[in-house]
């Protein structure tokens, strides 16, 4: 297994994993892992058996404190010399699962956010994943805003 950044040449790959891991309403589609990939591939941590992308976690960083849906849509939004890194997606592709690769990459993200000075994390998860995330430091803030997908999301923040 080796960790490394995401390039324009993954998207086939991203959006196979992504539609793989998430229900239709919730997955990005193409074409926005695509604006993804071109404003924020450096915050794309990808895990590969060989070459078979098997995990991969995402997301922008920003000054705004709070994650909202619009982040999701407009990756536009990214700036680099944020505050917070979002993580807008987790995804193992399922045979891959329960073997610690999404917290191995997490770590990375982790590590990166740490070392490019930023104040934390900020992720939204559902009620049955706030005890995963809690083992990586993150704290629950209570429901998110977030309507995305029709969901009930938890807003978690992993302060520096």
């Amino acid at each position: 297994m080796f960790i490394r950044t995401a390039t324009i040449d993954d998207l086939d790959a991203l959006a196979s994993v992504e539609a793989e891991c998430f229900p239709a309403v919730e997955a990005a589609s193409r074409e926005e892992i695509q604006s993804r990939l071109e404003h924020y591939a450096d915050h794309f941590w990808l895990m590969f058996d060989g070459d078979k992308l098997i995990s991969f976690v995402d997301g922008f960083v920003t000054d705004e404190s709070y994650l909202t849906d619009e982040m999701y849509e407009k990756a536009e939004m990214h700036n680099e010399d944020g505050a917070w890194q979002m993580i807008f997606g987790v995804n193992t592709i399922p045979e891959y699962r329960r073997r610690g690769y999404a917290g191995e990459l997490l770590e990375s993200a982790i590590a990166d956010a740490r070392a490019q000075g930023r104040r934390g994390l900020v992720l939204t998860c559902k009620d049955a994943l706030i005890h995963y995330y809690a083992k990586f430091g993150f704290v629950n803030e209570g429901v998110s805003e977030s309507v995305h997908g029709n969901v009930v999301w938890y807003q978690m923040r992993l302060c520096f």
